[in-house]
């Protein structure tokens, strides 16, 4: 995973840029019609296939509902950036449509498509020509990922798919989480599949990387989905944060990541480690939250605080406390 050097700033409250004041200013461009500052982006971002990533998903948010990416296509028809963030952003109208569907009509259960096939087909085949167009780009795959849990059962091709994701960017970390939740039993797989992966996952992954903190993010995701289904009073959720697989899964991130963590930031390591720092306090460990919580400084996200009450009021109580 290529990454970027560590910014010393604070980043606005719940930028979903992460301080990335480059992407910001090319979201903002392509709100008002102007592709050219998401060509700049892309092209000098180049194969920092971490950064690249995060950027184009988060233009790709921006794009969806406007007409600005299509506009750049036609400009430049032979540009691959063009079309790989017409890709991803494809993949985002497909979930807003869902979301708008599940709003009025309620969810159909995983095992029925989110959506008219069609509809679905018609976006992984502009994936897949996206990725014929610039064969060394990871990008194409990660939106494959995210769309195949949207097919009901998840699509045949998946795990076809995650392989030439890994064989381009083997410690991708959007292509991990994505993973993640397709295994979930909120989709199409189970706890203990999720669990599974994100310990397989950790231990393979490098020292200093975060995918250590997949166990994390697994462990929250199991929360959210039993306290959806079952209640806040379902059984055993009073030890979810501090049994003994929970302790051991946090101190081995802290061994693995933390304790290797360097000057250089990845992409969405203020994602990562409000997961971490989320599950440290909860389980009790705040000797380890205070190291993290002095790495995050002031920068929220609102998952996964936002599963276990007000997001922010949570955030800013432990950020306190543990300053104290």
């Amino acid at each position: 995973m290529a990454r970027a050097r560590r910014r010393t700033t604070t980043a606005v409250r719940y930028d979903p840029t992460f301080g990335d004041t480059a992407l910001a200013t090319a979201r903002q461009d392509l709100v008002v019609g102007r592709w050219q500052g998401a060509r700049d982006l892309l092209r000098d971002t180049g194969r920092d296939w971490d950064r690249r990533t995060h950027r184009v998903r988060l233009l790709a948010d921006t794009a969806a509902g406007i007409r600005t990416v299509e506009t750049w296509q036609s400009a430049e028809p032979d540009n691959p950036d063009a079309l790989v963030l017409r890709a991803e952003t494809e993949v985002m109208r497909i979930f807003s449509a869902v979301a708008e569907t599940n709003r009025t009509a309620g969810a159909p259960p995983a095992s029925e498509d989110s959506l008219d096939r069609p509809h679905l087909d018609r976006a992984a085949r502009i994936c897949l020509q996206a990725s014929e167009r610039n064969p060394a780009d990871p990008l194409p795959w990660v939106s494959l990922m995210t769309l195949a849990r949207l097919y009901g059962q998840g699509h045949p091709h998946v795990w076809h798919w995650w392989r030439e994701l890994q064989a381009r960017d083997p410690y991708s970390r959007e292509g991990h989480h994505q993973v993640l939740r397709h295994l979930s039993a909120r989709w199409h797989g189970s706890h203990g599949e999720m669990y599974n992966f994100a310990r397989d996952s950790a231990a393979f992954a490098p020292h200093g990387s975060p995918l250590a903190a997949l166990t994390q993010a697994a462990r929250a995701e199991h929360y959210r989905q039993r306290v959806e289904t079952e209640g806040a009073a379902a059984v055993g959720l009073t030890y979810h944060w501090n049994h003994e697989v929970a302790l051991q899964a946090l101190h081995s991130t802290m061994r693995q990541w933390i304790a290797h963590r360097s000057g250089i930031e990845y992409a969405q390591d203020v994602a990562d480690l409000n997961t971490l720092a989320h599950g440290l306090v909860f389980a009790g460990l705040t000797t380890e939250a205070t190291e993290v919580f002095r790495q995050l400084g002031d920068r929220p996200t609102r998952v996964p605080w936002s599963y276990t009450g007000n997001a922010e009021a949570l955030f800013d109580h432990w950020r306190t406390q543990l300053a104290r």
